[in-house]
C-alpha cells in the first residue's frame, strides 16, 4: 500500500482553511497533518509535520506566502508548494514561480482542480488555474524588445484591462502615487498623451 500524501494547509481565513481541509481529508490517499493560520503559527511546527505538500496563502497576517516561500523552501526542500490565493497578476505569478512555487491556483478553483493539482505537484509536476496558464502563456507571447518595465506592463496591461487606479494599486500593493508615476513613465516611453493612445500603441507594438 503506497504511503499517504502528507499535506499542510496555510491559510488566514478560518471558513476557506477548515473547507480546503475537509475538502482533502476525504480523499483516499492524503492525509491533512495540519492547518495553520500564518506562517508565523506555522513555522515552528513544518519541520515536525513533514509535509510533501504545502498549500499556501500569500496574503496573511504576518509573514506573507511570498515572503514565507524561501523560508520554507530551505526548511524543507523536498516539500512541493501550491499558492492558493485570490491574487493573479502577472507579477505575483513569476516571483511566487521564480523563488520555487510547484503550482499556483487561484480560490475559485474547483474542488477537482485542487485535488489534481496536489498529486501533480507531488509528483513533480506544475499545476496552475487556467487564468495563470493564460498569463504564462500571454508574457511569452509579448514583444521582448518593450521599452516597458516589467511593472509598467503589468500596470498598462491593467489599465486595459478597465481597472482604475485605485485598484491597481491595492492589487499591487503600492501606493496610488507611484502607480500615477509609473504611468507618466509609460507615457513618456511610448510618446503619447492619452490612456487610449497608450493602450492602443502598445497592443500594437505587442507591448501588453
Amino acid at each position: 500500500m503506497s504511503q499517504d500524501l502528507r499535506i499542510v494547509l496555510i491559510e488566514d481565513d478560518d471558513i476557506l482553511r477548515m473547507g480546503y481541509e475537509s475538502l482533502l481529508s476525504d480523499v483516499e490517499d492524503f492525509l491533512v497533518v495540519n492547518a495553520y493560520s500564518s506562517y508565523d503559527l506555522a513555522k515552528k511546527h513544518l519541520e515536525a509535520d513533514q509535509p510533501n505538500v504545502i498549500l499556501l496563502d500569500i496574503q496573511m497576517p504576518g509573514t506573507n506566502g511570498l515572503q514565507a516561500l524561501p523560508f520554507i523552501k530551505k526548511t524543507l526542500p523536498n516539500a512541493h508548494i501550491i499558492i492558493l490565493t485570490v491574487f493573479d497578476s502577472p507579477e505575483l505569478v513569476f516571483e511566487a514561480l521564480t523563488m520555487g512555487a510547484g503550482g499556483y491556483l487561484t480560490k475559485n478553483s474547483s474542488a477537482a482542480k485542487i485535488i489534481d493539482a496536489v498529486r501533480e505537484v507531488s509528483t513533480g509536476g506544475g499545476a496552475m488555474s487556467t487564468n495563470v496558464a493564460r498569463i504564462v502563456m500571454h508574457s511569452f507571447q509579448k514583444n521582448l524588445n518593450s521599452p516597458l518595465t516589467k511593472r509598467e506592463t503589468e500596470i498598462l496591461d491593467r489599465i486595459a484591462n478597465g481597472q482604475t487606479k485605485p485598484q491597481i494599486a491595492n492589487d499591487l500593493f503600492i501606493d496610488q502615487e507611484t502607480v500615477r508615476s509609473h504611468v507618466k513613465n509609460i507615457y513618456i516611453k511610448l510618446d503619447v498623451n492619452s490612456k487610449a493612445d497608450a493602450i492602443k500603441t502598445a497592443k500594437e507594438k505587442r507591448f501588453i
